[in-house]
This record gives C-alpha cells, structure tokens and sequence, in this order.
C-alpha cells in the first residue's frame, strides 16, 4: 500500500503563502463569528432594559399610542414619586434588605461549611449526600411551595420576615460549586496545618476561606440576586403590606394603579427593584468568571 502524496504548498519567495490578517475574509470571518451573535446578545439584554427606563419618564400618552416614541418629552420623575407614595416602598426596600442580607449570610455560611465537610471531614455516606445535594439542584423549587406553607404557617410564620427567610436557607448550587473548588485546593497545605495543630474550624477560616474568594464571592452574588428577586413564596407567605418585599410590592403598585395609565408608573416601581441588585451585580462581576472557572480544572 503506497504512501499518500504529500500536500502541495504554494509558495511564493521561498516561503508558505499566507492570509493577510486584514484581509476581506478574515474580517468577514471575525464579525460574522464574533462581532455580530455579541452585539445580538447585548441588544437581547439591553434593549428591555433601556425601555423599562425611558418609559419610567413617559407619561400615559406618550406610552399607549401608536405613534411610537423612543424618547421622552421631558425627563420629569413623576412617576417615581407616584409609585413610591401609592405604596409604602421605604417598608418594602427594608423587608428585601433584611430578607436578603440576613438570608443570603446563612446560605453561604452553610454552603462554605457543607462543602468543606464533603470535602475535608471524613464520614460515612458523604457520597450519598452529595447524590441527594445534585438532586436538589435538578429538582424545581416550585415543587415544595406547598409543604413549606403547610410547614411554615403551622409554625406561626406566616407574614413574618423569617417564615419568608427559613425555607430556602439550604442552597445546593452554592455547595456544589465550593466543593467543585474546594477539590483543587492542594491537598498539602492542609496537611502542613494538621500536622501544626490546626483543628478544622482553623483550617476552614484561616486557609481555605482566604484562597477562595473568588468562587464564595460568586455564591454569594448569585444568592443575593435571588434572594432579591424572589416572587412567588414571599407571595404566598405574605398577604399584609408591612411584610412584603419589593418584587410582592410591584403587585400591589399594579392593583393600586390599574389601567393603562399606570405603565409609567409600573416601569418606574421596576427601576427602583431592579436599581439595587444591579449596584450589587458591577461591584461583584469581575469576580464571576474567576469564580466559576477556579473549581473547572482539577490538578
């Protein structure tokens, strides 16, 4: 069986022909493949978000028309006062900041604490209950709204802060990713420390804490932006204003202003939800990639 004839490679001036890195086709090639999907993304992402914000200024006119306009008149904050005097916004920001620090601390207290165990404490069936820590992350949260009313008004929780807080303290994301991390941490600095009288409480705080910031710091800004937005059980939960949360607030804007004169309105109660979490999201971002990428390469 002969030998497959070798490739034929043009060249020109003793050397390999090569594509020009400006040429026409690369261009063509980096904006079809690249430019182009991460400015659709961004247009996806940004355009309902600037809508929401230049209709919070419009008035009722400017909204319900088929004469679409894409800037406001004026740029007056009606809206925002109406809104945040139809209801009482100032108790539904302190109900949400309380519900999410208070929340947010002891779910990545316990997923720091969780991760650590499954990783550095031995003990039977830690498999096992890792198996059932993957199956809660699969299994949709809708699934126990109803034991969890049943669990938390027969306790005495209903419109209270913490029958909002207490059933979703567990977080199974949270522990998988900081066991995915922790599993790459070498296994050698640990053992200097054990070997030195570092009980695992020390070990926890003073060396494993410290060399993952990153991935706790994703943790916990993707459990802040949940505990923030979450709607349906602090809508079950709650039924009296002086409890509920912004997201359950934005219901009660709308039955409070119904019509469609009230979009305005509406779009202005949305900013000032979603205006906090967004402050949280740029402060925290650039620790997003780094954090979930530290625990995707073992070694």
């Amino acid at each position: 069986m002969s030998a497959p004839a070798p490739l034929e490679v043009t060249t020109a001036h003793g050397g390999p022909v090569r594509e020009r890195p400006f040429s026409a086709s690369n261009l063509m090639a980096t904006v079809a493949g690249g430019y182009l999907p991460l400015l659709v993304a961004t247009l996806i992402v940004v355009l309902p978000l600037a809508w929401m914000v230049l209709s919070s200024f419009k008035t009722p006119g400017e909204i319900v028309t088929t004469d679409l306009r894409l800037l406001p008149e004026s740029l007056t904050p009606e809206n925002y006062r109406t809104a945040m005097t139809t209801v009482p916004f100032g108790q539904f920001f302190l109900n949400s900041a309380i519900v999410t620090a208070v929340g947010s601390t002891i779910k990545v207290v316990l997923a720091i604490l969780t991760a650590y165990a499954l990783v550095f404490v031995r003990f039977p069936f830690k498999n096992v209950i890792f198996l059932l820590v993957l199956v809660a992350l699969m299994v949709p949260s809708q699934v126990s709204i109803l034991p969890n009313y049943i669990l938390i008004a027969g306790m005495g929780g209903k419109n209270t802060l913490w029958g909002i807080i207490l059933p979703g303290l567990g977080t199974a994301f949270g522990t998988f990713l900081l066991r995915q991390h922790f599993l790459t941490l070498p296994g050698s600095i640990l053992e200097a420390a054990e070997i030195d009288g570092a009980g695992h409480w020390k070990r926890l705080w003073q060396i494993v804490v410290p060399v993952s910031v990153p991935s706790i710091a994703t943790v916990a800004l993707v459990t802040i932006v949940s505990e923030w937005n979450e709607y349906i059980w602090p809508l079950i939960i709650t039924d009296r204003p002086e409890v509920m949360t912004l997201p359950v607030g934005l219901t009660l804007l709308q039955n409070s202003e119904g019509g469609g004169g009230s979009w305005g309105i509406l779009m202005a109660g949305a900013v000032l939800v979603i205006l906090p979490v967004l402050v949280v999201f740029a402060m925290l971002q650039r620790y997003i990639v780094a954090g979930l990428t530290q625990g995707s390469v073992t070694g």
